[in-house]
């Protein structure tokens, strides 16, 4: 194929993203009460189910400021929500537009690498919003640094913790992905990981106290679990080494 060629590929790729974004946006713009009341606003009621599971009894009260903001916010979070529903056929698209440029091998180890691509984008969604964002709603929801201050959040606000923290973990989740692809690609081994394990448990605990605020134990380890695994199960999908192989050959 020639330059011109796998421009028109690309073009095509892009034109068929953009299709599918806006279609998905425009069929969920339809369904705002249910987009907000049953998913995005449920993390801030005091009955959704890990507040219930660890006994937590909360208020929180979220206000409009803006004139334009509920309009905007409704357009931003379909937007978001339209992109994780066609994260699947996004991959397919760009799986589609790269394979041609890869050697067979390379292929299957990159085929299986994307297939499992969304897979790994949906656990991390839920990770984010069944378990981390409610922690991190329950914990600045109690937070006061003045009685006399009560909180009270703006909407605004709100959402962006929500698309930051759920798109956050569904990002990191894709660490997995790329391990499997540069394995594929022969860029990384399996023993490198092994031998930057002290490491990277260093780097998963300093992330998991980055991105759960209130910093006692529970919150800390509900967070770091997750994380580690990831590493350990990233390990296990990437190839050995031309020497561990030998060695285990004999």
């Amino acid at each position: 194929m020639t330059f011109w060629d796998h421009l028109e590929d690309l073009r095509k790729s892009v034109m068929h993203m953009g299709l599918a974004l806006v279609g998905v946006t425009i069929v969920l713009f339809f369904f705002k009460d249910f987009l907000f009341d049953d998913v995005i606003l449920a993390p801030t009621d005091k009955n959704f189910y890990l507040y219930r599971l660890l006994g937590v009894d909360f208020n929180l009260s979220l206000v409009n400021i803006e004139v334009s903001a509920q309009f905007m916010i409704h357009v931003k979070v379909t937007l978001v929500c339209a992109l994780i529903l066609s994260f699947p056929y996004l991959i397919y698209e760009l799986w589609r537009f790269i394979s041609p440029a890869l050697y067979e091998n390379e292929r299957r180890g990159v085929r299986g690498a994307f297939a499992f691509a969304g897979v790994l984008f949906y656990t991390g969604l839920a990770v984010g919003y069944f378990v981390i964002l409610p922690l991190m709603v329950n914990f600045f929801a109690g937070y006061q640094v003045s009685t006399d201050i009560p909180n009270t959040f703006s909407l605004s606000s709100y959402i962006s913790l929500f698309t930051s923290t759920v798109l956050t973990f569904g990002i990191v989740f894709e660490f997995p992905t790329v391990v499997a692809i540069l394995s594929a690609l022969g860029v990384l081994t399996r023993e490198s990981m092994k031998q930057y394990r002290r490491h990277a448990i260093c780097a998963v605990v300093a992330l998991a106290a980055l991105i759960t605020p209130s910093g006692d134990p529970f919150s800390l380890m509900i967070c770091t679990i997750p994380l580690y695994l990831l590493y350990e199960f990233s390990i296990l999908i990437c190839r050995k080494g031309t020497e561990e192989t030998e060695s285990e050959s004999e």
